[in-house]
């Protein structure tokens, strides 16, 4: 699978690290498909970094390789988020996305797609600072500035920072599985990536100063899916009263215990079905389902597919992919 990340003048040195490392790594190894990852810019040559210390890029690759990528990254870089932005990068999403390419932006790189034409009439997020700006200047676009991440037509959009590293995992889950997500995401010393409705103000000062709290039962939970597991007795567990351990999980996780719990047997469900060929109903009772018709509810709430479907394509998928010479 090929994969583009389009730069140019004052890349931000983060997000063009965050495709680097998701995107870049090869992690055959651990059976992870390899990625064909090449950086690209309108003029090979020296790309300046938007950082303070100083350093500049050496690009090998002209933007020929977007035509044939099955993915392209637009990290933020300086003037993506102005009406300077190159026509030849505008051209070139343009054509990706015609052709069936996934597009995926990082932070202001939603500017880019936007200049473009391609989110139009559709949902996109971009940093919380610069939410207001899109929306004023690209009025057909439905900004939604509280969002981590959004997929909408085979396009991605991140919010800021630490959003970045959440699309980039939501996509190699939609490209090759979640299992292959998981082991990158372990391998970045990363959880598994956030819901992308979840809030770009999730985690503040007081999330952060209490991050340990919850820590040992998170890890129990995460341990014991198939276990039936209610407000009260996660409660108990933890010395606290119901209504303490709800505040309390809502501060340092951003959801409920019960959207958590879905959304985490949602993700080890589609490990099951990607790496064994256990029935549907194994695998909701391994998953804490219980049962195959609830699994296929959450799958469809989660993920708009069913559980037979997931596996079809995946299972498809990973025999196909062979790692790129």
């Amino acid at each position: 699978m090929k994969v583009a990340c389009i730069v140019d003048d004052l890349v931000n040195p983060f997000e063009l690290g965050v495709a680097c490392e998701v995107f870049g790594d090869d992690r055959s190894d651990r059976g992870v498909p390899r990625f064909d990852f090449r950086v690209v810019a309108p003029v090979p040559g020296r790309v300046a970094v938007d950082y303070q210390g100083g350093f500049s890029l050496e690009v090998a690759h002209d933007l020929a390789f977007v035509d044939e990528a099955d993915i392209v990254v637009v990290p933020a870089f300086r003037d993506c988020a102005r009406d300077t932005c190159g026509t030849e990068v505008l051209d070139a999403v343009r054509r990706a996305h015609a052709r069936g390419a996934w597009i995926l932006s990082l932070c202001t790189g939603a500017f880019v797609l936007a200049r473009a034409g391609l989110l139009d009439g559709r949902p996109a997020t971009t940093h919380w600072r610069h939410a207001d700006r899109m929306q004023e200047e690209f009025p057909a676009v439905e900004v939604r500035c509280d969002a981590l991440y959004v997929e909408d037509g085979r396009i991605v959009t991140s919010a800021g920072t630490a959003g970045a590293i959440d699309a980039s995992l939501h996509l190699v889950t939609i490209a090759i599985g979640a299992q292959a997500a998981s082991t990158i995401a372990r391998g970045m010393v990363m959880p598994p990536q956030r819901d992308g409705g979840q809030s770009q103000y999730a985690t503040g000062p007081v999330a952060e100063r209490h991050a340990e709290t919850l820590a040992p039962l998170v890890a129990w939970m995460s341990a014991n899916l198939a276990l039936d597991h209610s407000v009260g007795s996660l409660a108990a567990r933890a010395h606290m009263s119901e209504r303490t351990f709800a505040r309390r999980f809502k501060e340092e996780l951003g959801t409920t215990p019960a959207a958590w719990l879905a959304s985490h047997r949602v993700r080890l469900a589609q490990q099951l079905l990607e790496a064994t060929d256990l029935t549907l109903d194994a695998v909701a009772s391994e998953a804490g389902f219980g049962s195959a018709a609830l699994m296929r509810h959450h799958f469809q709430q989660h993920l708009s597919t069913t559980p037979s479907a997931y596996r079809q394509r995946f299972q498809l998928t990973r025999s196909a992919l062979a790692p790129v010479a």
